[in-house]
């Protein structure tokens, strides 16, 4: 099963809720954003190079397996919290792969492990569209805000255009007023809060997932029943 997750408008926590989402569905988070990655991990290989004396080296990225230098299983990192497929981090490396490979790569990765959650980049560019073009279903995160709203309302409509179905709806950093009837009308689907929360921010900026920094806060069990929410929709 692939998810993609999409925002539309940037900054409104979407990478967060994708790693985190990856983390309570057991499955591999890939990092989409080919020009501006953001999800923890570096692309470390935690084995010795032979060519520099037995120390660590770059493992291969995503970069790399849409320029056709590495296989999509082989650039996943197995070692942190979370299974990630991360991105490469350079304008180079960017502009070497070809993003139309996307597709592949990600069915790749789902087909040996099971499950993919796609981090999309953000806005509507052709990336986002090669994202949910993989996936079965998606995720839509947004503000309550106007501004993120009418981002949402055109991802929403993109998903749409390309057939990946509205599994669930994170209304991140939202307070318990916040408008869950009028984005569940104004989106169609149905709406899980996701409140603002040092924890989830700390344990985002330090490679974690919220669930076992802090597997007693709010965020987590917000989290968690997003995941939930997911699971039933798509049975992932």
């Amino acid at each position: 099963m692939i998810l993609a997750v999409v925002g539309g408008k940037g900054g409104v926590g979407k990478s967060t809720v994708a790693y985190n989402l990856a983390a309570e569905l057991d499955a591999v988070v890939v990092d989409a954003d080919l020009a501006m990655a953001d999800l923890p991990g570096r692309a470390l290989d935690h084995r010795p190079a032979a060519s520099d004396g037995g120390g660590w080296r770059r493992g291969p990225d995503l970069h790399d397996v849409l320029a056709g230098r590495a296989a999509p299983v082989e650039a996943v990192r197995e070692s942190g919290p979370v299974d990630i497929l991360p991105c490469g981090r350079s304008l180079a490396g960017a502009r070497a792969c070809d993003p139309t490979a996307l597709v592949d790569a990600v069915e790749a990765v789902d087909r040996e492990y099971g499950g993919v959650v796609v981090d999309c980049p953000a806005g509507l560019c052709g990336d986002v569209g090669l994202g949910l073009l993989a996936a079965d279903a998606c995720v839509l995160v947004t503000e309550p805000t106007p501004a993120a709203l009418g981002d949402a309302v055109r991802a929403r409509a993109l998903a749409r255009e390309l057939d990946a179905g509205l599994a669930a709806i994170a209304l991140n950093r939202a307070g318990p007023n916040a408008p869950t009837d009028l984005v569940a009308e104004r989106l169609g689907g149905p709406v899980t809060v996701v409140p603002s929360s040092p924890q989830l921010a700390d344990a985002q900026a330090a490679g974690r997932a919220v669930g076992a920094a802090a597997p007693d806060s709010e965020a987590t069990r917000a989290l968690r029943r997003l995941a939930d929410r997911v699971a039933t929709a798509v049975s992932f």
